[in-house]
């Protein structure tokens, strides 16, 4: 069922929002101090383009660098990138088979506006919290 449902996204939806990170990632990189938002934007990406089975977790650990980096991330990319899943989000719920698709876009708005200091795992290395970090 998640395969399917990753192609479905794929295709109407996913593509777009990661090609929308991907600009972020490239205008960070260019502007050399953003950099480490640049990594960020392009691991979320990746999430982007195939969603279901992962999950977004807290990084362990104290991040105090995380904070300021995500209000900067806000700042600059985090109120557009959200407002594009809201956007997707609403388009997709207009059919009952877009729901699931709609949801997966609401999972990804917190993680567009607070990306450092979190981590994309599988969702089975969440059931099972040892194989979490591995």
């Amino acid at each position: 069922m998640r395969l399917l449902l990753n192609v479905i996204w794929l295709i109407f939806g996913g593509l777009w929002l990661a090609l929308g990170y991907l600009l972020a990632a490239l205008i960070c990189f260019v502007l050399i101090i953003t950099i480490p938002f640049g990594f960020a934007a392009l691991r979320i990406a990746v999430f982007a383009l195939w969603p279901f089975g992962r999950t977004v977790v807290d990084k362990p650990g104290p991040r105090p660098g995380a904070l300021v980096g995500n209000v900067i991330w806000v700042i600059l990319f985090g109120v557009w990138l959200a407002l594009g899943h809201i956007i997707t989000a609403v388009a997709m719920a207009i059919t009952i088979i877009g729901i699931p698709l709609a949801l997966a876009n609401l999972k990804l708005i917190p993680v567009s506006l607070m990306p450092l200091g979190k981590d994309i795992v599988p969702v089975d290395s969440v059931a099972n919290p040892d194989r979490a970090f591995a």
